[in-house]
């Protein structure tokens, strides 16, 4: 009987996994698509000379996602580190772009 319990509880643990993993791979594609979007931004600040960081709007998307975050059920200091990790990679591509137009 014990093994079939820890058979039941494999495939359980299994069928979890496979969801994060789905879950996962979601998740890079997302940031994918994301970044494919603000390299575009970068290129189009570059070209226009505008500043490659906007603080304001920044600001706004951190509250923004604090309060969805919340409302979810998700700690809204983990999507605000996520979040300003995520602009500070996008801000160093818009510095790049900045540079290569310059």
């Amino acid at each position: 009987m014990h093994g079939s319990v820890a058979g039941t509880s494999d495939a359980v643990l299994g069928a979890y996994r496979r969801s994060i993993d789905n879950i996962d791979a979601a998740i890079i594609h997302m940031l994918a698509e994301r970044f494919r979007i603000t390299q575009a931004v970068g290129e189009y600040k570059a070209t226009h000379e505008l500043p490659p960081a906007d603080p304001s709007r920044e600001e706004r998307q951190v509250a923004r996602l604090r309060g969805l975050a919340a409302e979810s059920g998700l700690d809204p200091e983990f999507s605000e580190k996520f979040l300003r990790f995520v602009i500070d990679e996008v801000i160093h591509h818009h510095l790049q772009a900045a540079s290569d137009a310059s």
